[in-house]
C-alpha cells in the first residue's frame, strides 16, 4: 500500500528550505527532499550573495515585486536572527558620457519598482566615496547590501523543522505520478519509497525542468525550455581598497563584471557569462584576461597579477543567449491544471534576496 504524506518540498536550496519554512509555520506536515548531501550545495552556494536593492527589474514583474519585499523582510529577519548581513550600497557607475543616460533609466526604473532611495552623483562625488573608481556619473544605491548565505540556509532549515519539517538528503526523486488525492513520488538511495503526497512544490533549481518531465501527468508544454549560464568569479586576496559594492552600467545578457565585498572586506569580481548545457564547476584561468579588461574600465589601478580564481556557479534560465531576461515562472494548478502541484522555473538572482516574499507568495499559490 502506497504510503499517504502532506507536503514534499523538492530541492534544499534556499528557496526550498525558505518554501519549507513558510509551509510548516502554516501548519503543513513538510519532507524536504534533496539529491545532494548537503543544503544548499548547488546555486544557493555558488552566488555573490548580495541583497539586491530592485533597480533593475520590470515594474510589476515578479522579480521586481518580490525583491523589494523579500529585500526588507531579509534585513529584518538578519537582524533578528543573528545572520551576518552588512549595508556597504552599491555605486553603478557610467564610464562615458554615453552611458549616463542609463543611470537617469535606472534610476526612473528603479523608483517605479518602489526603491526611492537612490542618488545620482558627480564623478567627484563618487570620487569622494571610493577614490580608486574612475567614471563620468554614478548612482548610489544606499539599501544594497551582503549575507552570509550559508548562515541564511542555516537559520532557514532551523526555523522550517522547529515547525516540525524533516530535510531527507541524499534523496533524490526518481520519477512520479498526478494521482487523484495528489502526486505520487518515487525517490530515495538504493531501495526507492513510494509516497503519496497532497502537495509537492518543485524547487529544484537547474534541474526543476527535468523534475517536472520525470512526473507523468504534467502537461509536457508547461515546461519552460532549460538553459544554464556559467559565471566564473575571481577573487582579490587581502583586504581591497573599497568600502562599496560597484557595478558598471548593465549590459546586454547581463550586469557586467561587477565588484562585490564579502563579509570580510574581500573582493570578488564576475560572475561573466559562459552558456553551457551542463551543470558542471571547473575554472577556466584563462577567462582572466577578459576580466582585467572590463574591470580597468572602472578600476583602472587594479594591478596586473592581482586576480586569483575563485570559484563558478551555475544560474537556472528559461530563455536562451540573446533573449530578454524573462521574470520568474511560478506555476500552479491554475497555470498547468495538476492540482497539488506547484512548479518553480527560472529562480535565479534575486532568488537570495527574495526567498522570504518568494516563500509566502508560494504559499498562496499552493493555497495554504
Amino acid at each position: 500500500m502506497t504510503e499517504l504524506a502532506d507536503v514534499a518540498v523538492i530541492g534544499a536550496g534556499v528557496v526550498g528550505l525558505g518554501v519549507a519554512r513558510a509551509l510548516a509555520r502554516a501548519g503543513r506536515e513538510v519532507v524536504v527532499l534533496d539529491s545532494e548531501r548537503s543544503i544548499g550545495f548547488h546555486t544557493s552556494s555558488r552566488n555573490s550573495e548580495v541583497i539586491h536593492a530592485g533597480i533593475y527589474y520590470p515594474p510589476g514583474s515578479l522579480k521586481a515585486r518580490l525583491c523589494v519585499q523579500g529585500k526588507r523582510a531579509l534585513y529584518a529577519y538578519s537582524a533578528e536572527r543573528g545572520i551576518p548581513h552588512a549595508r556597504p550600497g552599491k555605486l553603478i557607475v557610467a564610464t562615458s558620457e554615453e552611458e549616463v543616460p542609463t543611470l537617469a533609466r535606472l534610476q526612473a526604473n528603479a523608483q517605479a519598482n518602489g526603491v526611492t532611495d537612490l542618488v545620482l552623483l558627480s564623478r567627484a562625488e563618487v570620487r569622494e566615496l571610493e577614490p580608486e573608481v574612475s567614471c563620468v556619473r554614478g548612482l548610489l544605491s544606499p539599501s544594497t547590501g551582503i549575507i552570509d548565505s550559508h548562515a541564511l540556509m542555516a537559520a532557514l532549515r532551523s526555523d522550517a523543522e522547529a515547525a516540525g519539517a524533516q530535510i531527507a538528503l541524499a534523496t533524490p526523486v526518481l520519477s512520479g505520478r498526478v494521482c487523484p488525492e495528489g502526486v505520487e513520488l518515487v525517490a530515495g538511495p538504493g531501495e526507492p519509497f513510494v509516497v503519496r503526497f497532497r502537495l509537492v512544490v518543485n524547487c529544484a533549481g537547474p534541474w526543476a525542468q527535468e523534475v517536472a518531465r520525470r512526473i507523468e501527468g504534467v502537461p509536457p508544454a508547461s515546461v519552460p525550455p532549460q538553459h544554464f549560464a556559467k559565471g566564473h568569479y575571481f577573487v582579490m586576496p587581502g583586504r581591497a581598497p573599497f568600502r562599496h559594492l560597484v557595478y558598471p552600467v548593465p549590459v546586454p545578457g547581463g550586469l557586467g563584471t561587477h565588484l562585490t565585498l564579502d563579509l570580510a572586506g574581500q573582493v570578488r569580481f564576475g560572475p561573466d557569462v559562459q552558456w553551457t548545457d551542463r551543470v558542471e564547476y571547473s575554472f577556466d584561468e584563462s577567462r582572466a584576461a577578459s576580466f582585467y579588461q572590463t574591470i580597468r574600465r572602472y578600476y583602472p589601478g587594479l594591478p596586473d597579477g592581482a586576480l586569483a580564481p575563485g570559484f563558478t556557479g551555475v544560474r537556472a534560465k528559461i530563455a536562451p543567449v540573446g533573449a530578454a531576461a524573462p521574470d520568474f515562472e511560478i506555476q500552479g494548478p491554475a497555470e498547468h491544471g495538476v492540482p497539488g502541484l506547484v512548479n518553480l522555473y527560472g529562480i535565479e538572482s534575486p532568488g537570495l534576496t527574495s526567498v522570504l516574499a518568494l516563500s509566502d507568495y508560494v504559499r498562496r499559490v499552493a493555497g495554504c
